[in-house]
């Protein structure tokens, strides 16, 4: 992998005199304070602004801050008008939107496709604080209040519809989001190495559309320029056997050179199964190591992908976390609660980047399957600031993790073998055995973060990746016995092969694994503990009888679900290809040999899986009962405790064929939460870049 420059290496820009702001001004009034005229960059966001490293616009803020420029902060605005964004002036070098840390539609609707009520990133847990595809919008409102002012757009919206998309909510697929909002370049990816060199280079007075090199970054341009060559990923008609990579006959040719031309949007909108093979190459070109740029044709112009960023070593990392945060929500929202924050105040951000590569998942595709670590310096002293400086601090960190809570400091075992490797996951169908496994720093991590003084329990929040942690019983241990407040969160979200092979997730075996040895050491920890499972319904590849299964189980251990999460096609997403294309992109897509998917499509299928994993419910027992009678399982239907569901009807459920929230009587049994995709709340994420 090519070196990278340092970020905090530049030399800085003249306005580093004012020094660090308490709070990135908002408004005018606070730009007077700090004794500004205008701002350099206007960062312009879909949440409310907290300046804390959990958020993506303090993250960016900070750091451009920390490189000499002057930046503001327009946070939520209406966006009815150009009046909002034009609060600040025009920025002298450009303005930086994003929707937010979520996928404004993930944000605004369910996976039912209703509108959701609330909103944790907004004061009070407010809906309706930013519009649906929020990047687009803001853009063009950027436009009208200062025309010759560049845009450079970011965030998770943007870096997952980075090229063309399908889009749940529309069903249909939509061009690059880059295309749509008009913007002058598109930053991918935890951009912190893209937008600050962006920024030193338009201060120098480049304009950000004549910025073609710079990595993690998108633009359009009118044709291929002279000296590259271009592979074309040619047509899913060909021979089963023709060979994925159309550049394997230019290996002399060096990468920065050389690109891949994907099907056109033109070709892809109308075409599922072509629209699997793009995305296939797409997740193939990610390694940052060997990815080449990608060409993809919108109308008469060319969408252009430089390869993805060098991920950030840990000097740097420890630079991003250590910037001057206030740790808070700006004053000018006041006691209102910001769930999003409440969340995260107390936890504490090790890591970055996932290699599971779930295929539902955005992780990876955000934030890359290359793992960023922080150095227990840099962690202990933010655990430090938290207990002195965080209002309401009661002893206990409510986690130590990110994307997952187990990957610290893992590695592929020879930096040449990773500079090649073109695996979706690295440790799906097995555990690469080129992976480094090891628990050991992750144990020291937690044992010396014990010993801060003022910490009386740190608990371990994020999702447990059990099929690594089953490789380490001492870690097990240390979990376990120091870091589980009653009860551990772990996704098998399956317990059926078929469902979990397109998932790329590990067979039961591995929980049950995982379940033998958390018990033990609960047991010999004393302490009564239990485990979450997360499961999800209606996921490509999951049949009837699959969650059919998947209730059975949960019924035979004891579990009933209050809160379920339904399958829900976020863009770029594999699984989103899977569910869109009907193919697996998992393997080579040939349009006559390619393996179909079967998936649950129709509200009704789709709640009806939902119900499966609800059997407890009275209001899903009219549906189930068709359903089990359907599968020639009405031997489920009765009275005993060998039944799934009874006979009978409590009077007043079961109306809306499933659809209902609440239970008509009490159950014994224990209970678990998972997110909820179909009433509107959901988990807030601990940490999106």
């Amino acid at each position: 992998m090519s070196e990278a420059t340092n970020i905090f290496s530049h030399r800085k820009h003249w306005a580093h005199k004012f020094g660090a702001a308490p709070f990135l001004p908002t408004s005018r009034e606070e730009m007077d304070l700090l004794g500004w005229d205008s701002c350099d960059i206007v960062v312009v966001t879909g949440d409310a602004y907290v300046d804390h490293p959990s958020f993506g616009m303090a993250i960016v803020g900070r750091l451009l801050e920390a490189q000499g420029f002057r930046v503001g902060i327009i946070a939520q605005p209406d966006w009815q008008s150009a009046e909002p964004f034009a609060a600040l002036g025009a920025p002298n070098l450009f303005f930086g939107v994003t929707a937010g840390n979520m996928d404004s539609m993930v944000n605004r609707y369910t996976a039912d496709r209703r509108l959701r009520h609330n909103d944790s990133y907004t004061p009070n847990d407010e809906g309706g604080r930013r519009p649906d595809r929020a990047t687009i919008v803001y853009a063009q409102r950027c436009r009208e209040a200062c025309k010759d002012t560049p845009i450079v757009i970011g965030g998770i919206e943007a870096s997952l519809r980075r090229i063309a998309h399908y889009d749940y909510w529309s069903d249909k697929v939509r061009r690059s989001i880059l295309a749509d909002s008009k913007a002058d370049m598109l930053v991918y990816g935890n951009a912190e190495r893209a937008i600050v060199e962006i920024a030193h280079r338009a201060a120098a007075g480049e304009h950000p559309r004549e910025m073609r090199d710079i990595r993690g970054t998108a633009f359009m341009r009118e044709s291929v320029p002279d000296g590259w060559t271009v592979g074309d990923l040619g047509s899913i008609d060909e021979d089963e056997n023709a060979p994925e990579n159309p550049l394997r006959l230019y290996r002399d040719i060096p990468r920065e050179r050389t690109a891949i031309r994907l099907p056109a949007y033109d070709q892809v909108k109308d075409d599922p199964a072509l629209y699997a093979h793009t995305s296939r190459q797409l997740h193939l070109e990610s390694n940052p190591g060997n990815a080449r740029a990608l060409i993809q044709r919108h109308g008469d112009r060319e969408l252009w992908l430089t390869a993805p960023p060098i991920p950030l070593t840990t000097e740097e990392m420890d630079g991003v976390y250590g910037l001057p945060y206030a740790r808070a929500p700006h004053p000018s929202y006041g006691d209102a609660r910001i769930p999003a924050w409440e969340m995260i105040r107390f936890s504490v951000n090790i890591m970055r980047g996932c290699f599971g590569g779930c295929s539902f998942c955005s992780i990876t595709e955000h934030e890359g399957r290359i793992i960023q670590s922080r150095s227990e310096e840099s962690i202990l002293k933010e655990i430090a600031e938290i207990r002195d400086r965080v209002d309401g601090f009661t002893g206990v960190i409510s986690d130590l993790g990110g994307p997952t809570a187990n990957m610290y400091r893992m590695a592929c075992k020879d930096e040449k073998t990773e500079s090649v490797c073109r695996r979706l996951s690295c440790v799906y169908p097995d555990i690469c055995k080129n992976l480094d496994t090891s628990h050991e720093s992750l144990i020291q991590l937690y044992r010396k973060a014990r010993e801060v003084p003022g910490v009386k329990k740190i608990t371990i929040a994020s999702g447990l990746r059990y099929d690594l942690a089953v490789k380490s019983p001492a870690y097990v241990k240390e979990l376990v016995t120091h870091h589980v407040g009653g009860y551990l969160k772990i996704a098998p979200e399956h317990t059926e092969d078929g469902p979990l092979s397109k998932m790329m997730k590990p067979g039961m075996g591995s929980y049950d694994k995982f379940k033998a040895m958390f018990e033990k050491a609960s047991k010999a920890a004393g302490k009564k503990q239990y485990l979450i499972p997360y499961f999800i319904a209606a996921h490509p590849g999951t049949t009837d009888e699959d969650m059919l299964n998947l209730a059975l189980w949960l019924k035979r251990n004891g579990f009933r679900a209050d809160q379920v999460q339904t399958f829900l096609p976020s863009p770029m997403a594999l699984a989103t290809a899977m569910y869109h294309g009907r193919r697996n992109p998992l393997r080579p897509v040939r349009r006559r040999v390619g393996e179909e998917v079967w998936t649950a499509r129709g509200l009704k299928q789709r709640r009806l899986h939902k119900a499966f994993l609800r059997y407890h419910d009275p209001e899903n027992w009219p549906l189930l009962r068709d359903a089990l009678k359907n599968l020639g399982r009405a031997d489920l239907i009765g009275n005993g405790k060998h039944h799934l569901i009874p006979t009978w009807q409590p009077k007043g459920t079961g109306k809306t064929g499933g659809e209902g929230a609440r239970a008509g009587r009490k159950h014994k049994g224990q209970t678990f939460l998972t997110q909820q995709a179909g009433k509107g709340r959901r988990r807030a994420p601990a940490r999106k870049g």
